[in-house]
């Protein structure tokens, strides 16, 4: 990702216990099966699928966000009264997960993945929320694992795409269309006359943006 590091921060780099923050935060679970669910938000920087419709771009270029000891991480997430940790992006999976979900299972913390599976999978987690994009297709391991398929639509054609990614998750998935912000007055009638006709989808929307919070 561009990073450019000395010896010893990229064996710690490796290993995982050094991670690009773009910022860690507190907050309410706002999308898909898991809304309205307190959480501690762990967001890296990195991401190289460029998705024109991102909402935070400022998040791609991993060089703009500090290496952070993943200690120094886990220490303020367990000062929150929540044991859950959700871990998002940019992509995540473009890092070693393992060291940061090990040290949180170890103190009981749940763990949440937001990803586009488009690398192999690190980390050890309860609930993986696989968000695929058109542009970087995700990888098969994570159809089999995930447990909810988290697809945006910003036109109709996109539909066609989310039932070609529903094809390929196990039965026990949970289905999620969510409008793109950006489109969300025009597209949201379309998802739900489509959910109403296609039952084994429901709606997910960013109810973090309609209540203000991260």
């Amino acid at each position: 990702m561009g990073l450019i590091l000395t010896d010893e921060q990229q064996l710690q780099f490796d290993q995982g216990k050094l991670l690009p923050l773009m910022e860690d935060f507190y907050t309410v679970q706002g999308e898909g099966f898991n809304t309205g669910k307190a959480a501690y938000f762990i967001r890296l920087g990195g991401c190289d699928m460029g998705c024109w419709w991102c909402d935070v771009k400022e998040s791609w270029d991993a060089t703009l966000h500090p290496l952070t000891p993943t200690g120094q991480i886990i220490r303020r997430a367990l000062q929150v009264p929540a044991r859950a940790v959700v871990v998002t992006g940019g992509e995540p999976v473009l890092y070693n997960l393992d060291f940061l979900c090990g040290e949180l299972k170890k103190l009981g913390v749940d763990t949440f993945l937001e990803t586009a599976g488009v690398r192999k999978l690190t980390g050890k987690w309860d609930w993986i929320c696989l968000s695929p994009k058109k542009n970087s297709i995700p990888l098969l391991e994570y159809f089999h694992i995930a447990h909810e398929l988290k697809v945006i639509i910003h036109t109709e054609s996109d539909l066609r795409w989310a039932e070609l990614n529903a094809e390929k998750v196990h039965e026990n998935c949970h289905l999620f269309l969510q409008p793109e912000w950006s489109k969300y007055n025009q597209i949201l009638p379309v998802i739900v006359d489509y959910v109403k006709e296609h039952p084994q989808w429901k709606i997910s929307l960013q109810s973090h943006k309609f209540m203000n919070i991260p």
